[in-house]
């Protein structure tokens, strides 16, 4: 498992402190389990708990972590058993993935997970009329209907698909394994003839979709990775440099590598997989972005395009 970064571990910390105060001294093997941490990163972190506190940072301020007999007390933190609070756009992620939860067959409607999200959304003034206004992006429902039967029942199905990176529609024969959400989008994780590898598709760039007669056995890749996206080794990178207001293209796009500059700036290295998708983000970005390692013409080119369009 990769090192979690800065935000993950505070994170982490956040969640652990509060849990161990409530067991009153729980196994330190119990506490790794729990968080997914190894004894050494759990300790890392205990660590850095004695240099937290609050105003005025006196000693019995400060909080106090003592480990004996392979157990740990976390004490002096009662202003942290408290449950958190979540913003608004946690509350709307937490609903939405609640939401997607009683979309799947044999889902209670009326449950107790129905029930705790009506609270919550609610609570965030997204209700009305009694049922929740939280939906993924636009996907037809029968198309929705026939990738989820295909899947239960290990049938191919062909897709009319438009590709938004490549900007262009094909169609393709796919061995769809499941349908998952992630990001506010529904995704259909299958295998793709054409492609001859896993591909994920999103549902609501799917045009039609038919259910064929002929069968596939699970495979290795039937319980592949879920990520969204996962780049490939040969795909071309590009080296953007981004004024303070494009920081958003780190926190929205899975950039390799990340790097502050004077003035609040950033370098940033992406994947830019598809041609179209990169002059899309560069458009964007206009003036606020400088490609210093890469297909530099690459916006220049399309900005070109885009003017000769509106000309004609």
């Amino acid at each position: 498992m990769p090192p979690l970064n800065a935000a993950d571990r505070l994170q982490r910390l956040l969640s652990l402190v509060p849990w161990v105060v409530a067991h009153d001294g729980p196994p330190i093997e119990e506490v790794c389990s729990r968080f997914g941490c190894t004894e050494a990163e759990l300790l890392a972190d205990l660590e850095l708990l004695f240099v937290c506190g609050v105003h005025p940072y006196t000693p019995d301020a400060l909080i106090d972590v003592e480990l004996s007999g392979g157990r740990v007390w976390i004490r002096y933190a009662d202003y942290f058993a408290r449950p958190l609070r979540l913003t608004a756009t946690e509350g709307l992620a937490l609903v939405a993935a609640g939401r997607t939860l009683l979309a799947t067959p044999g889902a209670d409607p009326d449950g107790p997970l129905a029930r705790a999200l009506a609270k919550v959304a609610a609570t965030l003034g997204i209700e009305a009329g009694g049922a929740l206004e939280v939906e993924l992006a636009a996907a037809r429902p029968s198309v929705l209907a026939v990738l989820r039967d295909a899947a239960g029942a290990r049938r191919q199905v062909e897709l009319s698909y438009y590709s938004y990176g490549r900007d262009e529609h094909t169609r393709r024969v796919v061995d769809p394994y499941r349908v998952f959400s992630a990001a506010g989008y529904w995704y259909l994780d299958a295998y793709c003839h054409t492609a001859r590898e896993p591909r994920h598709f999103r549902v609501d760039r799917v045009e039609d979709a038919t259910l064929l007669d002929a069968t596939f056995e699970p495979g290795a890749d039937d319980d592949g990775d879920l990520s969204v996206y996962e780049p490939r080794p040969d795909d071309p990178r590009v080296v953007l440099e981004l004024v303070p207001a494009a920081r958003w293209v780190a926190e929205q796009y899975p950039v390799e590598e990340v790097a502050e500059l004077d003035g609040g700036q950033l370098r940033v290295r992406l994947v830019a997989s598809e041609r179209a998708w990169l002059e899309r983000l560069l458009l964007r970005l206009g003036p606020e972005a400088r490609v210093v390692e890469g297909d530099g013409a690459t916006a220049s080119e399309a900005a070109c395009r885009l003017l000769a369009r509106y000309g004609g």
